[in-house]
């Protein structure tokens, strides 16, 4: 189930880099628990590009209801952390091609 919303989050976008920010290495972990009722829940780590951000709220907003569209998963934990701080060395290759920074 966990390999399924890492997919969910493969289209994530941000305003910044509308097509890319999945391959920005802004999704640290996400772990999935089978809950009593047989539905799950979701528990993902992010992260931004930068801390002052104001697109923080927004984008684990997006981020949870993409998780919430997956059946079976009732709830969804998105945290916001910047510990470990963000780098560009989490990007994809892919990622840094488009944005200039390769």
């Amino acid at each position: 189930m966990e390999k399924a919303v890492w997919e969910q989050l493969k289209p994530a976008t941000t305003p910044k880099y509308p097509s890319i920010s999945s391959n920005l290495g802004l999704f640290y972990e996400c772990k999935v628990e089978a809950m009593p009722d047989g539905n799950r829940k979701a528990a993902v780590k992010m992260t931004l590009t930068a801390p002052g951000c104001g697109m923080g709220d927004i984008l684990v907003s997006d981020v949870r209801e993409k998780v919430l569209k997956l059946p079976k998963i009732t709830e969804a934990d998105v945290q916001l952390v910047f510990d470990p701080p963000w780098t560009r060395e989490m990007m994809s290759e892919e990622a840094k091609l488009q944005t200039g920074m390769l």
